[in-house]
């Protein structure tokens, strides 16, 4: 059981060093983990933001509206709506490594898939088991289609007060 045990660490950190950071900072590149946004027209933006392998959907959609939010604020508006998004990731190929314990009666004990009979007689287990993949996870960008406005934020689910978002990212004006 030790063995196991040391095993999924061993595993958990392997994982941690093949994983880019998900930061929020400009993007390098096309593929790169950060934000990247083009200007349509004045107060209007498509932002996509790349997050690194293993980073959550939800984390990569926050990290874009908070570039909404300071591309908004640098250009003099005070909200912003979000008119399109989406979430585009690519599919977990890395390699994975498995780890179960399972467990029985009738005499049959079992570890990680392995077993022995102890006595003659009829077997049932159950088993219990995880997987981690040891690349780190798909890679997810979200890309969204902001319009930017001055004045009272109007009533909606997708208009965001710029400022209320920095202040939520811990952004000091």
């Amino acid at each position: 059981m030790k063995r196991l045990v040391v095993s999924a660490l061993a595993a958990l950190a392997l994982s941690a060093c093949a994983s880019a950071p998900t930061v929020y900072q400009p993007a390098a590149g096309p593929t790169a983990v950060g934000y990247s946004e083009y200007r349509i027209e004045p107060g209007r933006y498509r932002i996509t933001f790349r997050g690194g392998p293993g980073a959550p959907a939800g984390y990569v959609s926050d990290l874009a509206i908070r570039r909404a939010a300071d591309l908004a604020i640098q250009d003099g508006y005070d909200w912003f709506r979000v008119s399109d998004r989406f979430i585009e990731g690519q599919p977990d190929r890395g390699p994975r490594m498995s780890i179960g314990v399972g467990g029985g009666s009738g005499g049959y004990d079992g570890y990680g898939g392995y077993g022995y009979r102890r006595r003659s007689g009829v077997s049932v287990g159950v088993g219990v088991g995880t997987t981690f993949n040891l690349g780190g996870g798909p890679a997810v960008a979200a890309t969204m289609e902001v319009m930017m406005g001055k004045g009272p934020k109007p009533a909606g689910a997708d208009v965001y007060d710029a400022r209320e978002i920095q202040r939520a990212a811990g952004v000091r004006a």
